[in-house]
């Protein structure tokens, strides 16, 4: 079971050594260094190094550890923390260790295997990202209110623990703690088989027309977006975490196949001028799988943790100009409206789009009536 850490931690951090300087490592350097904390850059490519630290995510670190950092933060890929945290050690880079990969389990195995000290680390997993990788794609409130995934070791000491407890509240995100093997079937559900799943989606795309792909709204970016990730990325930690994502696929695929079926049957007796098109009777396993589709989508929480909420989506035609979206913001703020969410999706053709604000049911028609003074166009009742 997961267990939230209380705010607050007896740890000090003044220096932190982050080794592996692309998205996330760089995203935790530069947090890091707004709280005034000094970091020390390492990465096996000295150009991406350089890069971090010419956006201000700190020094360089020296060859030879003058002294140990209070912290060594292995930002780097599953199948490398463990050697990572072996060369570490062995320079004495850091008083602890602890790392940011997505899996937990086959790490933790490597560096037993390989004899590292393992009461001076605890794993660590922060759940924020972006498709984009490498350095320049980092942001410094890319954890804020994130989860942060602390799976220590049997032999992780109380030090280690509450370090990278620190480490996680400084970049402004809530540490939790979890069993590594917990940990990974909880990744293998709501992450990392997801992530197939939308490449195996958008892979139907590389053969699709383009006429068809033209056609293409936010439903189809939205299903699709996260397959746009570095596939050599994305392989290694699928690896890394093989058989819980395997048993999700293979789970999702059964539902696939039987929608599939249930829709042949369904085309069948249609051609045969007998059940209606999306009838219950022979796609019963299709309309179970929505059915299905849909209670699962609501029990994902709302913003900060809690209960999913339902939300009113407000339609807005606004403009393809420059400061357009500050002014709609801006009216909702002035009507004391709180948005939950933003989406926009651009008119093809056209210097127009849709903006389709998410607010609380109770406040959505107060936003139609100050939005329609101040002249936009609400084409429909919210939804």
């Amino acid at each position: 079971m997961a267990a939230a850490i209380p705010h607050g931690t007896d740890a000090v951090l003044e220096r932190v050594l982050i080794i592996g300087t692309g998205l996330i490592g760089t995203s935790i350097a530069l947090a890091l260094r707004e709280r005034g904390i000094e970091v020390l850059l390492a990465d096996r490519d000295p150009e991406a190094a350089r890069v971090a630290a010419d956006m201000g995510a700190g020094v360089p670190a020296p060859a030879t550890p003058d002294e140990p950092a209070d912290l060594a933060v292995l930002a780097v890929p599953p199948p490398a923390v463990a050697a990572a945290l072996l060369d570490a050690q062995k320079s004495g880079a850091a008083q602890v260790y602890t790392d940011v990969a997505s899996v937990k389990g086959l790490p933790l195995a490597q560096a037993a295997e390989l004899g590292c000290d393992l009461a001076v680390f605890a794993g660590g997993h922060p759940l924020g990202g972006r498709e984009r990788s490498g350095p320049l794609a980092a942001r410094p409130g890319l954890f804020l209110g994130r989860p942060w995934v602390l799976c220590p070791t049997a032999e992780s000491t109380e030090a280690v623990v509450a370090s990278a407890a620190a480490l996680a509240l400084a970049c402004g995100a809530n540490p939790v703690t979890m069993d590594a093997v917990e940990h990974d079937r909880a990744v293998a559900l709501i992450s990392h088989a997801p992530h197939v799943v939308a490449s195996a989606m958008a892979a139907r795309f590389t053969a699709g027309p383009e006429r068809a792909l033209a056609l293409a709204g936010q439903g189809a970016r939205d299903v699709t977006r996260i397959a746009g990730g570095d596939p050599r990325l994305w392989h290694g930690i699928l690896a890394a975490n093989a058989q819980p994502v395997a048993d999700v696929i293979d789970a999702v695929a059964r539902d696939l196949a039987a929608a599939a079926a249930g829709l042949r049957a369904a085309a069948g007796g249609v051609a045969a001028g007998g059940a209606e098109p999306g009838g219950v009777g022979a796609a019963r396993d299709t309309l179970d799988l929505l059915a299905r589709g849909a209670a699962g989508h609501g029990r994902i929480p709302g913003k900060h943790g809690g209960p999913a909420t339902r939300h009113a989506v407000v339609p807005v035609l606004a403009a393809d100009r420059p400061g357009e979206l500050a002014l709609i913001v801006q009216a909702a703020g002035v009507a004391g409206i709180n948005i939950e969410d933003v989406l926009i999706e651009h008119s093809q053709g056209r210097s127009v789009g849709v903006v389709e604000l998410a607010v609380a049911p109770e406040s959505a028609r107060r936003l139609i009536e100050e939005l329609r003074a101040r002249g936009w166009s609400v084409p429909v009742a919210p939804a």
